[in-house]
């Protein structure tokens, strides 16, 4: 039978002895929903997974350090951010404009918490699931596939300008039911 922490600072304390049964508890809580946030910005299952391990073996290596007055949920989610940025910037130059984008998630992430970030990710979907039938087809074959505007063109036997068109539309939208960080959230869920 797992151990069951009743609070914040007792499973911080017993992390920073080394008691395993906290690392196990943590583990068991935690993995999956961190997995499902670190996919949405990497979109690739094996990638999210050694991200989260990568987490958890840091806070175990560090554990002496941990301070029993903070939110461990809101800690790992944040580190979970972190170590996608570090092993997107090791991947490949950020440019400026990515830049942009990296520090404004940024600023959401240390701004909000665990449900905060969930709720956002749950209304970024469901807006886009209302989009119209065919934007919502273009708009993902764009966003979750990467194609370009004139693969999609080729693809769906469409103008350039028509696929332009419901993309503008898409956004339009989006923009509509999602306020001034739609282009962050859109950022924050397919990179």
């Amino acid at each position: 039978m797992q151990e069951v922490y009743s609070d914040n600072i007792q499973l911080i304390h017993a992390l920073k002895t080394g008691d395993p049964k906290a690392y196990t508890y943590l583990v068991n809580t935690y993995h999956h929903k961190l997995c499902v946030y670190a996919y949405n910005f990497t979109h690739d299952r094996s990638l999210s997974e050694d991200i989260v391990q990568n987490v958890f073996m840091r806070i175990w290596n560090k554990r002496e350090n941990l301070k029993e007055d903070f939110v461990l949920i809101s800690f790992l989610y944040k580190s979970v951010y972190n170590e996608f940025i570090d092993q997107y910037r090791s991947q490949k130059a950020v440019y400026p404009l990515e830049k942009k984008y990296i520090d404004a998630l940024n600023a959401i992430v240390e701004n909000e918490d665990e449900h905060s970030l969930e709720r956002i990710i749950k209304l970024v979907k469901k807006e886009i699931q209302n989009l119209p039938p065919k934007c919502k087809e273009i708009f993902l074959l764009s966003k979750e596939e990467g194609l370009t505007n004139i693969e999609i063109a080729e693809y769906k036997n469409l103008s350039i300008k028509s696929v332009e068109a419901h993309m503008s539309k898409a956004y339009s939208i989006l923009r509509n039911s999602l306020g001034e960080n739609t282009n962050i959230y859109l950022f924050l869920m397919f990179g």
